[in-house]
């Protein structure tokens, strides 16, 4: 059976309300995090969502959200538990980046839980250091991925 997935540059409250159920439904429950603390200073007017869906109905997401003038972090990446390994965190980041290089940043953040590491570096991300940050209960390490100036260009001629 094929499988169709769409994604959404949330911007409407029906389609970030689409990220938050992910988020909730894919770490926090099993995680115990409470909603106070799922949900930051960062989940404002300025933090962006990419959600991707199933026939409508969220099953991955990630947020992103401006750092410096150049500079933005990526975060709160999540796939549901029965849609992992079949590359939706690949294609949310993937839409984040684009996304990303179109607003005109250069360069992308991360703190990943050192679980996910070897995820990221696929993705073409490194290590900034050695330096574990606790993030609330994940032990994590900062990443950095540097865009390519015609990262655009390059997507449209592909």
């Amino acid at each position: 059976m094929m499988r169709r997935f769409e994604v959404l540059r949330a911007q409407e409250a029906w389609q970030k309300a689409g990220a938050y159920f992910v988020r909730v439904q894919g770490m926090d429950r099993k995680y115990h995090i409470s909603l106070r603390e799922e949900f930051d200073e960062h989940d404002g007017d300025g933090c962006r969502y990419i959600v991707l869906t199933e026939y409508g109905f969220p099953v991955a997401t990630c947020r992103f959200y401006e750092l410096d003038k150049q500079t933005v972090l990526i975060g709160r990446v999540v796939v549901l538990p029965e849609y992992r390994g079949m590359e939706l965190g690949r294609m949310v980041i993937t839409e984040a980046e684009k996304w990303i290089d179109e607003l005109g940043y250069t360069d992308i953040c991360l703190d990943s839980r050192t679980v996910a590491i070897g995820f990221y570096e696929k993705l073409g991300y490194s290590l900034v250091d050695n330096k574990t940050i606790l993030s609330w209960k994940f032990d994590c390490k900062r990443m950095h991925k540097e865009l390519s100036r015609n990262m655009s260009l390059s997507a449209v001629h592909a």
